[in-house]
């Protein structure tokens, strides 16, 4: 059987740097940071008082009141990001086969915040179980994609991905191989998270996770620099529109980019920390580059896993420089989380729209707040420091990685 070719055709973003893809890419380029004190409730007895949030964002100027208060904020998030991609991609809707349009997403945590406020409500009552009817609905992960083909009438595939930070990588892998085996035409992907929440910004504290640099949050996340302390949480959405690509030169559509594969592999070694060596980093590269059909020395571009999390910078490192052997050094590598923090189930899809716009302006987003070179990673790595650097991309390889172990890989080509 041969495989069908797969098509970037529409983005939309919505992020801690800009509430549209093309806001996002500006934030980007020019080495903006997302993090800010925690408006979203009151952090000042926590350990990290500061997060990646989106900002400026009115629900209602995308979504009907009487609906919105029907989703939880993850759910809306993801909406937004999809209504944007699906403009961008300027599909026919009336057009389209909708059972062979899915809906593919990812999710790690899904509705936290909802899920909080209906417990606390409890533990606070008199012991009378008063539960929103719209509780369970609002809080499950699969929701998101739910909402998305409800609204649209797409009714092909339509679940949610979870593993963790992976999720929405995955999300992106399953819907690529829906299209390729010939099961969709289209398929909308991507991921969405909102745990900047009580119970979110707690949980990660209580497991030393994140960065207490309170008195700097703007330069807290910094990936690949020797004083960088933990992660830096962020929430929002990433969008893609996959399409077959006869299907989409047939209709005269914008290529962004070509999906050429998709890798997954698994540390099988503790629930949070990376094997030191990552072994499970190298295994999901190489499985990317031969899922793809694709040399190391094809690679241009990778944005990392990077989430500033002092085992796990060097780790992925580690692992580049044995995938890509000598030509590692000639690989612009960043990682965008330095600017957006860590966006969980969403980060795969946000830093994917990061890796194939950088292929379509020609420039590598950097890794801003980078002050001390840390000597357990090569000196020899373009680690893109920062600052925007100008580079021409034909492919480039996204890396996200998840709680449990989870690995997955994506690699995009620009189009022959």
């Amino acid at each position: 059987m041969e495989l069908k070719r797969v098509v970037v055709t529409g983005l939309g973003a919505l992020t801690p740097i800009g509430n549209t893809k093309d806001e996002y890419w500006n934030g980007l380029v020019n080495g903006k940071s997302g993090a800010a004190p925690v408006t979203h409730f009151d952090a000042e007895k926590f350990k990290t008082q500061f997060a990646c949030e989106v900002k400026d964002f009115n629900v209602t100027d995308f979504i009907d009141r009487k609906l919105a208060r029907k989703m939880d904020k993850f759910s809306q998030y993801a909406m937004v990001a999809s209504d944007e991609a699906i403009a961008d991609a300027k599909l026919d809707l009336d057009a389209l086969n909708k059972y062979r349009v899915g809906v593919i997403w990812g999710a790690g945590i899904g509705g936290l915040e909802t899920f909080q406020k209906e417990v606390l409500n409890f533990a606070e009552g008199d012991g009378t179980p008063r539960f929103n009817p719209f509780f369970i609905p609002k809080m499950i992960a699969d929701i998101a994609p739910g909402n998305i083909s409800i609204k649209y009438g797409f009714m092909g595939p339509n679940y949610t991905t979870v593993s963790a930070c992976a999720s929405s990588a995955n999300s992106m892998i399953d819907a690529l191989n829906n299209i390729r085996l010939g099961h969709c035409d289209v398929v909308i992907t991507g991921g969405s998270e909102a745990a900047v929440t009580i119970a979110g910004m707690g949980g990660f504290n209580a497991m030393h996770a994140m960065s207490t640099r309170n008195d700097s949050p703007e330069s807290a996340s910094r990936p690949f620099d020797a004083n960088r302390d933990g992660f830096v949480l962020g929430e929002g959405a990433g969008a893609i529109v996959l399409e077959d690509y006869d299907h989409a030169k047939a209709r005269g559509a914008k290529i962004y980019a070509e999906v050429v594969g998709g890798g997954l592999s698994s540390d099988a070694y503790h629930m949070t920390a990376p094997h030191p060596d990552g072994i499970g980093v190298v295994a999901v590269m190489k499985n990317c580059l031969e899922n793809a059909g694709l040399n190391p020395e094809d690679v241009d571009h990778i944005n990392t896993h990077g989430t500033s999390t002092p085992l796990g910078d060097v780790a992925e490192l580690k692992a580049i420089s044995e995938v890509f052997g000598s030509h590692a050094k000639n690989i612009n590598i960043n990682s965008t989380k330095s600017m957006t923090g860590h966006l969980l189930g969403a980060a795969g899809a946000i830093e994917a729209i990061a890796s194939i716009m950088a292929m379509e302006h020609g420039i590598i987003p950097p890794t801003i707040n980078h002050e001390t070179v840390d000597e357990n990673i090569d000196p020899e790595l373009n680690l893109t420091l920062n600052k925007a650097q100008k580079r021409d991309i034909k492919v480039a390889m996204s890396n996200t990685f998840g709680f449990g172990g989870h690995n997955a890989c994506v690699l995009f080509k620009k189009l022959d």
